[in-house]
């Protein structure tokens, strides 16, 4: 087989591991210190990662479109992978399962090089992780859409970092014996399966997606007051509380983990799995100034107040919960309304 050339091969990896152009992330092999560099995604960024320099994280959202998806599986068990793997060729998608940098695995589906709907992957991609028993999984990108609240989203390493490469690590398994590297990682990749939008459109249509995970075509409602009041009341959550739960925050982690749980607990939800949804919801948290995610014992204290006491409040007034507010929303109207004079 002939050897491909450098730019046959960045032309490969361009096409599969590309997202917003001007934008990437990064982090220090030696400390794993994580930035990111807003800087055009150049040849030369991309060489730079295959031959080991310096990491290149991609940020897969574009708008509301990706090529690309990729999900998370944070522990060396092969198994939750190929069960991911098996549930989705079930649904004719095909998928490719990558050793991450240090643990666990990356399960990745390529779409047709126009892109797709981001929300209709995600929709795809969280049925398949609840089918096979594991729907806290998390999914790159994070987020259906970019928005006036949300610029980057969330990057993920991208595959093929040259200093890891050697070390099995940041390559493709072989899709017959998933314990073994693929031994030629660039005839694997150009010869990668693309999913076509209307693939998504079948298995939403088939298993009724959209009617059993509305809430997932709330994360970014439209402007319409009429459409946010059917929000808050088809789910008992104000907008708020569906964007900061769908996207995370960046700051008050304490007073945002008291505040949705006070929300979940008017909704009706148990205490208990309240806990298990804002662990999932810390997972995504990208605190400033070096500041560390909330810890699950934090998450349950605030739990524990918030169902404790009769809170009634949404926060609406709240600096923490302020910035994920829609004006709209008649919460929002209602908690800002002037008193009327005594």
């Amino acid at each position: 087989m002939k050897a491909r050339t450098t730019s046959e091969k960045l032309a490969i990896y361009r096409s599969l591991f590309t997202g917003l152009p001007d934008v990437y992330g990064t982090y220090n092999p030696r400390t794993g210190r994580v930035r990111q560099v807003k800087e055009p995604v150049t040849d030369e960024v991309l060489l730079a990662h295959l031959k080991g320099k310096q990491p290149y994280g991609v940020y897969l959202l574009v708008k509301d479109t990706i090529r690309a998806l990729a999900v998370d599986f944070d522990n060396d068990q092969l198994d939750h992978p190929l069960a991911f793997r098996a549930e989705a060729q079930s649904l004719e998608i095909h998928t490719y399962i990558e050793r991450s940098k240090s643990k666990g695995y990356h399960v990745w589906m390529f779409f047709a090089e126009k892109g797709v709907l981001a929300r209709k992957a995600r929709l795809v991609a969280g049925y398949i992780l609840t089918k096979i028993g594991h729907p806290n999984i998390e999914i790159f990108p994070k987020q259906d859409v970019l928005d006036e609240n949300i610029s980057y989203g969330n990057f993920i390493n991208a595959p093929l970092f040259g200093a890891l490469v050697p070390k099995g690590r940041t390559v493709f398994v072989h899709p017959a014996r998933p314990s073994e590297i693929y031994p030629n990682q660039w005839e694997l990749l150009d010869g990668v399966q693309r999913i076509e939008e209307c693939i998504l459109d079948n298995v939403i249509r088939n298993y009724d997606l959209n009617g059993k995970q509305q809430a997932k075509d709330l994360d970014h409602p439209t402007d319409s007051p009429k459409n946010t009041k059917a929000a808050v009341q088809a789910f008992g959550l104000p907008i708020c509380a569906q964007r900061m739960l769908a996207n995370g925050v960046t700051s008050e982690q304490r007073v945002s983990c008291f505040r949705l749980a006070v929300n979940l607990r008017r909704a009706g939800i148990p205490s208990d799995l309240t806990v298990i949804m804002l662990r999932a919801w810390a997972r995504k948290n990208r605190p400033q100034d070096g500041k560390r995610i909330i810890t699950e014992v934090e998450i349950r204290n605030q739990v524990r107040d918030a169902y404790e006491k009769q809170y009634r409040s949404c926060g609406c007034e709240d600096p923490a919960v302020a910035p994920y507010c829609d004006t709209n929303c008649p919460l929002y109207a209602r908690s800002t309304r002037q008193p009327l004079s005594q």
